[in-house]
């Protein structure tokens, strides 16, 4: 019965080399060595694929790849395609024996079958490109490759700058036909391998008994580099939080010799965005020696410039933050209100513009097409406009009311009855804060609606009341109370001389009526108090030095005797 060899687990002993191993090994990736060439294979001679190969291969990464996650189908089981993915299941699992079916092996040869298998998969991760899509289905192989019967290419290898053929001869064994590499091709395998850049490293964890780490685990990463990748991001970040401080304190004593004190802020508010752009640029720096198989270094790649994007999009929005703040700061903008309240939802739109951009960019960076999404948002537009509604409505309010400005910040207003001072207008609404301290909250979109009372747009207050004095006012009486009156009215500082009305009005129930009208030259609610009081007491004093007094609500019931008949 053939035996398989199975990856070994790590016992305490292993964890603790494997933990060595992993501390020099990311030692050795921040330092100075060979980086690993990005080859592609040239595929075989073949016909013309289909339309669904086509479409297929379009997708289609290493065996690997599509072993692990796009199943595909391999035609005959005795194929060039169905052999090969065979032998990528065997080795992908570490099933070294199983693997060594597919390998023409001289009798010499059969005690190192293993050791070949593995150095073959060595190979091709680092410098093959194959892609079983192009592989022929059938028994037969290739037809038309030029090609003896029963022999097939199968890729071209870029090595230490020669191409090296891979190829597959027909055979039969006990359990059946099947396709294998051909004697040609084994006997290169050892000096294939020893050109790797890697190879030092699969020969530590083959004599170290791990070699489970050169199997590959999630996102197509070999464990040792999983191992790799944590410390590398581990040294990264820390790396990159002393650069960043570094920098930081180098920006900061550039900003500190200017004038101004917007550059000083801005550094200030850069610290994350920094931080992250250093240790972006050490692992992008410290992954090219992590010598990645394709897949996974299109997957890192993918990471990396949408880490990128994002921290240039962080930067940006920092940066909003800094110049709105700066820019409400201004002297002109303080002398102002409605340019704070424009700033405000001016910057509150350019940051939601950049965290939208950042969010195209990113998924861009990760495959995703940018255009689809734009069109989903097209589509999806109607049950957005049904689902937001109330979310756009107040959206399109907090514009029209920064267009508009019926208010600003500061004011006191009026609306629908609710008395208060305008403390935020934002993007879905804005808080009063009404004389009781409380503060209420009204959408944007429903306060664009509304009947709005200004207090603050006033460049005037009017005075209105009515005087009644008492019946027993002579017509003397009366004349010295309108003549004091009005010219008390018109002596004050602050009233408006074009209108002043003092008139006798009429005989009430219980009074005689003086209509007073008068207007105040002051803007704000609490000088037109002061202003009232003033008047209010001077009219007292007018009504006393004319020896009358107010009138207060009096009835006159007349008793009469009844007659008798």
């Amino acid at each position: 019965m053939k035996t398989h060899c199975r990856p070994q687990r790590p016992t305490a002993a292993r964890c603790l080399a494997l933990a060595g191993a992993t501390l020099a090994l990311a030692l050795a990736l921040l330092s100075p060595g060979p980086a690993r060439a990005q080859t592609e294979a040239v595929p075989p001679p073949a016909s013309p694929p289909s339309a669904a190969s086509a479409a297929s291969s379009a997708t289609a990464g290493t065996a690997f790849e599509v072993i692990a996650a796009t199943p595909i189908d391999i035609g005959a089981p005795d194929s060039p395609r169905a052999s090969l993915a065979h032998y990528f299941s065997a080795v992908r699992n570490g099933r070294w024996d199983e693997a060594t079916r597919y390998l023409v092996l001289a009798p010499e040869q059969q005690a190192h079958g293993p050791a070949l298998a593995r150095r073959l998969k060595a190979v091709i991760d680092d410098t093959g490109w194959i892609d079983l899509e192009t592989l022929s289905d059938s028994h037969d192989g290739h037809a038309d490759d030029g090609l003896p019967k029963n022999l097939d290419e199968v890729a071209r290898i870029n090595l230490t700058g020669r191409t090296e053929v891979l190829r597959m001869v027909r055979r039969t064994d006990a359990i059946g036909i099947h396709w294998a590499f051909s004697p040609s091709t084994v006997n290169r395998i050892d000096d294939w391998y020893a050109a790797l850049p890697d190879r030092w490293l699969r020969d530590i964890f083959v004599r170290g008994g791990m070699d489970f780490m050169l199997l590959p685990g999630p996102l197509e990463l070999l464990w040792w580099q999983w191992c790799a990748a944590l410390s590398l991001l581990g040294l990264a970040w820390l790396g990159g939080s002393v650069l960043g401080r570094v920098t930081r304190w180098v920006l900061q004593r550039g900003a500190a010799r200017t004038a101004t004190p917007w550059d000083d802020e801005l550094v200030a508010s850069l610290g994350g965005p920094i931080t992250l752009a250093w240790t972006l640029g050490l692992v992008i720096f410290g992954s090219r020696y992590l010598m990645l198989l394709r897949p996974a270094h299109h997957l890192i790649d993918g990471l990396n410039a949408a880490v990128m994007a994002f921290t240039v999009f962080w930067a940006l929005w920092r940066g909003t933050g800094v110049a709105s703040r700066q820019w409400r700061d201004r002297p002109w903008a303080r002398e102002s209100a409605s340019a704070r309240t424009l700033i405000s939802v001016g910057g509150n739109f350019a940051r939601g513009t950049i965290v939208f951009a950042g969010v195209l960019a990113v998924l861009s960076a990760l495959g995703y097409s940018v255009s689809g999404v734009l069109a989903g948002l097209g589509i999806g537009g109607l049950a957005l406009a049904f689902g937001a509604q109330k979310t756009i409505e107040n959206l399109f309010g907090s514009v029209a009311i920064a267009v508009d400005q019926p208010f600003r910040v500061g004011d006191v207003v009026n609306v629908d009855g609710i008395t208060g001072e305008v403390e935020n207008i934002g993007l879905r609404s804005s808080r009063l804060r009404t004389p009781d301290r409380t503060l209420i909250s009204i959408p944007n979109g429903k306060l664009a609606d509304l009947r709005t009372e200004s207090y603050a747009a006033r460049d005037r207050f009017r005075l209105r009341t009515t005087l009644g004095l008492t019946y027993s006012t002579t017509h003397e009486q009366m004349a010295q109370v309108l003549a004091g009156v009005e010219k008390s009215l018109r002596e004050h500082p602050h009233i408006w001389p074009d209108v002043v009305v003092v008139k006798f009005a009429g005989l009430g129930a219980s009074s005689l009526d003086i209509d007073v009208v008068a207007w105040f030259a002051v803007s704000t609610w609490g000088e037109f108090l002061t202003c009232r009081q003033e008047v209010l007491l001077a009219i007292m004093k007018v009504v006393q030095d004319a020896g009358t007094d107010f009138a207060f609500p009096t009835q006159t019931v007349h008793l009469v005797k009844a007659v008798q008949a």
